[in-house]
């Protein structure tokens, strides 16, 4: 048994990425963020859908037509395949605690 808001550690404000699911048909993973964001220049362009929410802390996602979206706790969206996109929010304190799916159903 784990708990979802759990901290560890956060040592060199490295972002986390812990797998808690993963099979031939979905990945659940919980990512915690600390400030980090996309690197300038770099997109996300996913093979596969992804479901997001933000359990705790505010974050910012970009797309590639501009157009972006602030989330608080308790926010999700769907970010279907190929749908390119970049982080370029995550509040520090609190830290950004997400869950994400990823799906290629």
């Amino acid at each position: 048994m784990d708990n979802i808001f759990r901290l560890p550690e956060l040592l060199n404000n490295k972002e986390i990425f812990e797998t808690i699911i993963n099979n031939k048909n979905f990945k659940i993973e919980r990512i915690i963020s600390t400030g980090q964001t996309t690197p300038e220049g770099t997109w996300y362009n996913q093979e596969e859908d992804e479901w997001v929410i933000l359990l705790q802390g505010e974050a910012t996602l970009l797309y590639s037509d501009n157009s972006s979206i602030a989330l608080k706790a308790g926010d999700y969206l769907l970010i279907k395949a190929h749908e390119k996109h970049r982080v370029i929010f995550t509040s520090i304190d609190p830290p950004c605690i997400w869950l994400a799916i990823h799906s290629s159903c």
